[in-house]
């Protein structure tokens, strides 16, 4: 702005002075224009030569107007005070050291961020150079070439990703019956290995579904409706897993699969009423043909009871068989005896005995009966 406002003058001064642009007129007494008349205004200064004490004149009329202007450009870009119009509020350029500096610092700012990668202990980080796979940075700090050169992707290999069969809506899926089911199952499922996860295979969750449901409906192609959705759940889960991991390691997918989960496995909406009756039919069958099995159970227990007396019985009868005879008869009679009503009859002549004590104990145990013989005629 102080050269802008120099020149300005200068221009300024040669239109207005009619002398010439570089003075001498009137009663001038040189061309810098001191010494004039007092009311007459002083010239402008020669371009050409340098004011007073700004340094040293050139053949005694002024400095050389080049380094003025090699002074002016240092001071307006070097960092110095300005030119000859002062120049204190003209904005200066950094030196060269400070920018050197700067640079230094920003390109040891971009090697660090892009040359030292912190990897954790649940992570893997694959390194492309040119986009080309070419290592894989194990848990800890690693060292690559600067970006674009390499470049790094970390892969979590701990985590158990989840995928739901389907997302939304209903699944029909045939049973081997030929019966509809709507099945909701999750495939659970991590990284194993991250180069083959990221190069081998596009689209990996995708591919993951597709596999999933291709193996889901070639196991209950083998299985009943009844089954699918009742005991044979487990073992169509295991057939699932199974099926996936084989095409999954034919593909080179680096996917480990952890686990095939049945969430609901039911008849489609249309005809859930009627399954209910035919299910509810189901179980009463079972019920009565549980009941039937407990009572066989129970009668045959029982006969075998029976006949293991029987057996001991019969040993006993082995060793005396008299003893045994008459027993067995005394047990028949009291058996019978003690379920019908009993008259004594007192014929002439004859004193019944009349056993006291025996009445006594039958009444304390009706059960126990004791059969005497009839007493002898007194004479």
């Amino acid at each position: 702005m102080s050269e802008k406002t120099g020149w300005w003058s200068r221009a300024t001064g040669m239109v207005i002075n009619a002398n010439g642009p570089w003075g001498g007129g009137g009663s001038g007494k040189g061309p810098d224009g001191d010494g004039g008349d007092s009311g007459t205004p002083p010239p402008p200064r020669n371009p050409w030569t340098q004011p007073p004490g700004s340094g040293k004149p050139r053949g005694g009329k002024g400095g050389n107007p080049f380094e003025d202007l090699q002074r002016q450009m240092k001071d307006r870009f070097g960092g110095g005070a300005g030119g000859s119009g002062g120049g204190r509020g003209a904005p200066s350029m950094p030196p060269w050291p400070i920018i050197r500096l700067g640079l230094i610092l920003f390109v040891a700012f971009w090697l660090l961020i892009t040359c030292v990668w912190r990897i954790a202990y649940n992570e893997r980080g694959v390194v492309t150079r040119f986009g080309a796979y070419a290592r894989t940075l194990e848990p800890g700090v690693g060292l690559t070439l600067p970006w674009p050169i390499e470049t790094v992707k970390r892969i979590n290999v701990t985590d158990i990703r989840e995928l739901k069969i389907p997302q939304s809506g209903a699944n029909f899926v045939l049973s081997g019956d030929q019966n509809i089911l709507d099945l909701d199952y999750t495939v659970r499922w991590s990284i194993a290995d991250p180069e083959l996860y990221l190069f081998q295979m596009d689209k990996q969750e995708e591919t993951i579904r597709d596999v999933a449901e291709a193996a889901m409906r070639a196991a209950l192609s083998r299985e009943t409706f009844s089954q699918a959705i009742g005991p044979g759940r487990g073992r169509v889960e295991a057939e699932v897993s199974r099926q996936m991991r084989e095409v999954l390691a034919s593909y080179r997918s680096g996917v480990q699969i952890r686990q095939v989960a049945i969430v609901t496995a039911a008849p489609p909406q249309e005809v859930n009423d009627a399954f209910r009756d035919v299910t509810a039919a189901q179980q009463e069958a079972e019920s009565a043909i549980n009941d039937a099995r407990t009572y066989s159970q129970q009668v045959i227990k029982r006969a075998q009871g029976e006949a293991a007396s029987f057996d001991k019985v019969y040993e006993q009868y082995s060793l005396a068989p008299g003893v045994t005879r008459r027993r067995m008869y005394y047990e028949t009679m009291e058996e019978v005896l003690s379920k019908v009503d009993k008259t004594i009859v007192e014929t002439p002549g004859v004193t019944p005995y009349l056993p006291l004590p025996e009445l006594k104990r039958k009444a304390a145990a009706p059960s126990d009966i004791v059969v005497s013989a009839p007493a002898g005629d007194k004479k």
